[in-house]
């Protein structure tokens, strides 16, 4: 969850499609410049121990953009295969 968010602060679109599960993954990601990450608050987790094949994260991430900050409230579920996590969907709250 965290290296998906630095992801999204530096924009590396490569890397968020990489760990994005092949089942939802969109063909193209296109980032909004305008939107600045600046902090993650992770609110609690599910699952998603190192015995763990699947789990979900409940985060607040902050973000500045021209119009002001704000943050987005979710709920993200994982699945683990072959070793690695990929996001699969989320919830916005």
């Amino acid at each position: 969850m965290r290296s998906r968010f630095s992801a999204f602060a530096v924009g590396d679109v490569n890397y968020l499609l990489a760990t994005w599960h092949p089942s939802t993954r969109p063909v193209e990601l296109a980032l909004d410049a305008d939107i600045r990450w600046t902090r993650l608050d992770i609110l609690g987790r599910s699952r998603g121990g190192m015995l763990d094949t699947e789990g979900t994260v409940e985060f607040i991430a902050h973000f500045r953009s021209e119009s002001g900050s704000g943050s987005q409230h979710e709920i993200s579920r994982f699945v683990r295969e072959s070793g690695a996590w990929s996001y699969v969907a989320g919830v916005v709250e």
